[in-house]
């Protein structure tokens, strides 16, 4: 229940914080938590696949 979305920290992380600034920042996250968001991402990026569409 830290109750931030895991874009949000997928944004942190494109920004440039480290893992120790996000944990610094938001205590009631955890390591685990942020490697679930990337988990995720990774998932997502496998799972949904774009194709150029013929003009």
């Amino acid at each position: 229940g830290t109750r931030l979305a895991v874009e949000f920290i997928l944004e942190l992380l494109a920004a440039g914080q480290s893992e120790n600034d996000i944990l610094a920042n938001y205590p009631g996250l955890t390591r685990e938590d942020i490697l679930a968001c990337l988990s995720y991402a990774s998932y997502l990026a496998h799972e949904y696949k774009a194709f150029p569409i013929p003009a």
